[in-house]
């Protein structure tokens, strides 16, 4: 064979014939999942976890089989917002997940540690494999979406999610600052780049509504959420208070009892988006 010079006729191989090879790692053979849904931000800290457990909660509530697959192994917290404490059982035939009360099947690096508050002081390709594994080695039962709480930002887990599980869609959550509207981009561009359609906006710590006058309050500035939707041509938004009485579910592992109707025009959205 000649040397490659990057003239195609100098070369033997004919590459209009080659087709690029599938990373996409498959299920365990007892596994079915038939929706992925992915929950993106460009950075931590707006609430990306939230509308996982959220968003998993409306679509148990619906009569779907769901599962969270909790691909952000240093700062796992899904477990907890659902009140899990035991542990995800294994055998030689696969990893059984954890179960929620509603039925929410859960998998997750703390159901695995022998305590829960351990470090997870791993490198990158090792946390890439431990993510990989939860797809392949995991006895998912007869789900039909799964969302899988992203590590954030744009790096090395994010781009194992994006070729080895194949994800439907995204879900890219914000907070109001300017300063977000620039990392929303990065996680757009990443999208388009990974060729993974956007299904929504979500924009959490949105505004305070006071229980006195009723009014709502943008205490981390106006909201930016309908311009960055236009701009990016993302087709479904929705904003997210903040609200003492959703922290208080949420920190007391009881997300499952969450009210409010935020996030219910997207869910039925992306339902009818991703049917088949």
């Amino acid at each position: 064979m000649s040397e490659c010079t990057h003239d195609c006729s100098t070369c033997s191989q004919n590459c209009s014939e080659r087709k690029p090879e599938s990373l996409i790692e498959n299920l365990h053979e007892m596994s079915t999942v038939r929706k992925v849904i992915a929950v993106v931000s460009g950075k931590g800290g707006v609430g990306k976890s939230l509308v996982t457990t959220l968003m998993s909660v409306l679509s148990q509530r619906k009569g779907l089989n769901t599962a969270i697959l909790d691909a952000d192994i240093t700062g796992p917290s899904i477990p907890t917002a659902f009140g899990v404490k035991e542990k995800a059982q294994g055998s030689e035939i696969g990893l059984i997940p954890a179960v929620t009360k509603s039925g929410i099947q859960l998998m997750s690096v703390n159901l695995l540690l022998n305590n829960e508050t351990d470090p997870v002081v791993w490198r990158g390709p090792v946390i890439a494999g431990a993510v990989k594994q939860f797809w392949t080695d995991v006895i998912w039962n007869d789900v039909d979406f799964m969302f899988v709480d992203m590590p954030p930002g744009t790096g090395d887990v994010p781009l194992t999610v994006f070729q080895s599980i194949p994800v439907d869609g995204i879900i890219i959550v914000t907070s109001p600052q300017e300063l977000v509207g620039m990392i929303v981009e990065k996680a757009v561009k990443m999208a388009e780049l990974m060729n993974v359609p956007i299904l929504g906006l979500v924009e959490n710590m949105s505004y305070f509504k006071c229980d006195e006058c009723g009014k709502e309050h943008y205490i981390y500035g106006q909201s930016h959420l309908e311009e960055l939707a236009a701009k990016h041509n993302i087709p479904c938004t929705a904003r997210i208070p903040i609200d003492p009485s959703l922290a208080k579910v949420v920190d007391g592992g009881l997300v499952e009892l969450f009210e409010g109707e935020w996030l219910d025009n997207m869910s039925d959205y992306i339902e009818q988006a991703l049917a088949d």
